[in-house]
């Protein structure tokens, strides 16, 4: 639950990467924050397992500060993907304003990505969060990889679902940015119907993205290190 701080005139808000093993959480996370300006990103934080999987997630806060003088912090994490640490992943969900559920690409992996998808509704269930109350998006990662499903096919999952649906290649940083985007604008909308936040903060949806994505490049110089376990 976004956490909103009015005597030191700071909102905070909680976005949840979420999916299976290896499917490119953490690298959508890097080139996210490789993407940022330097000025509005804070640090960005791994912590790995001796088989080298995030154990337990990465934040990296985004921040900014709004004309009507309040700080805006949105912290990223992502919950890791093993199904041992499905406690770990159940308490990173704790207060998630929004979700981005980053699927894997490849046809092998759908019973993966399906598995995921369910313990996220249960973990969410757990935590007193209604899956189809919280913002969501969808992420097919991968995408540049062979025997992976079409785009007739992640078309027609987009069209049984109401929840937005991006297809990316993180480790090319294509993607990326529009999944941030669209996850941020879902939850932006919802904390406004909820709390009132652009008149608390006297800034429109516009504004707050153009704030969180302040300068963000297009293209990624530098191919960023794949994540752990050759996931990209």
């Amino acid at each position: 639950m976004v956490q909103i701080n009015l005597d030191q005139r700071e909102i905070t808000l909680k976005i949840v990467y979420y999916g299976p093993a290896l499917s490119g959480k953490t690298t959508n996370l890097q080139v996210v924050h490789h993407m940022l300006d330097p000025n509005v990103r804070g640090r960005l934080m791994i912590l790995d397992t001796s088989d080298d999987r995030t154990l337990f997630f990465d934040l990296m806060p985004v921040y900014f500060k709004t004309k009507s003088g309040f700080t805006v912090k949105v912290k990223l994490f992502t919950a890791p993907g093993q199904v041992m640490h499905n406690s770990t992943r159940r308490i990173i969900l704790q207060g998630a304003d929004g979700v981005a559920f980053i699927a894997d690409s490849q046809k092998h992996l759908g019973k993966a990505n399906n598995e995921s998808w369910r313990g996220m509704v249960a973990n969410l269930k757990l935590n007193g969060i209604d899956a189809k109350e919280v913002p969501l998006v969808i992420q097919f990662n991968k995408r540049d990889l062979p025997e992976i499903r079409s785009d007739e096919e992640i078309e027609e999952v987009a069209q049984k679902g109401s929840e937005p649906v991006f297809k990316a290649t993180a480790i090319q940083g294509k993607g990326v940015m529009e999944t941030l985007e669209g996850i941020l604008r879902l939850t932006w909308k919802s904390l406004t119907r909820k709390y009132g936040l652009e008149d608390k903060l006297k800034i429109t949806e516009e504004q707050f993205i153009n704030n969180v994505l302040k300068s963000s490049v297009k293209a990624i110089p530098n191919t960023p290190q794949k994540e752990k376990g050759e996931a990209r």
